[in-house]
């Protein structure tokens, strides 16, 4: 599968509108899409920020919708979005274990590495790190996304509440270290974030 990630900032005091109608009307305009998967949407109510996550199954549909929608995508985001940024990735490893309450928090990590060890970096999250983290009491989902041309990757964490994303966080650190060590990858940000909206999305 394919994911595309949105990625805005903007003042707080207008995230909440643009939250819901994303939440609302931006999930109805990419369910109508071709090869449309599931979405994500997260919000960092505090700092303003807001990051949008959609799954297709083939790059052609991402492209398309990314074209399609363009337009109104712009105006929806507009009361709230001072930069915006797009990245698009191949999901290498997707788990989605069960259902997100009301309190569901989402943990994001971005690294670099080269694109000679994107498959060892693979390789080592899903042969190593997935068994581990996936024994964190409160993991609802986790998903490894790459970039092989970039060298980049984002691996993003859905916990079932506020207090397990919380809590998982030392244990995470040290499986995260690991993982990182052993597949020569450099973390380059580390961001948590609300869960505003989850949707489903099968195994990669």
């Amino acid at each position: 599968m394919y994911v595309r990630s949105i990625y805005a900032t903007g003042d707080p005091a207008e995230l909440d509108g643009v939250a819901e109608a994303l939440r609302t009307d931006g999930r109805a305009l990419l369910s109508a899409q071709r090869g449309f998967r599931g979405m994500g949407l997260f919000a960092d109510r505090e700092l303003g920020k807001l990051l949008v996550g959609s799954w297709w199954e083939d790059e052609a549909s991402r492209q398309a919708s990314y074209e399609n929608l363009s337009k109104r995508r712009a105006e929806m985001m507009a009361p709230f979005a001072q930069t915006v940024t797009v990245d698009n990735w191949e999901a290498a490893v997707a788990r989605r274990a069960e259902e997100l309450g009301p309190d569901a928090g989402f943990r994001l990590v971005h690294m670099d590495v080269e694109p000679a060890d994107i498959d060892l970096l693979v390789d080592t999250f899903r042969d190593t790190s997935l068994p581990k983290v996936q024994k964190v009491p409160g993991l609802a989902g986790i998903s490894l996304l790459i970039d092989r041309d970039g060298g980049r990757a984002a691996a993003g964490a859905l916990y079932a509440d506020r207090d397990a994303l919380v809590a998982s966080r030392g244990a995470v650190a040290a499986v995260r270290g690991e993982a990182a060590a052993k597949a020569r990858a450099t973390t380059r940000s580390l961001e948590e974030f609300e869960v505003v909206l989850a949707t489903a999305v099968p195994h990669a």
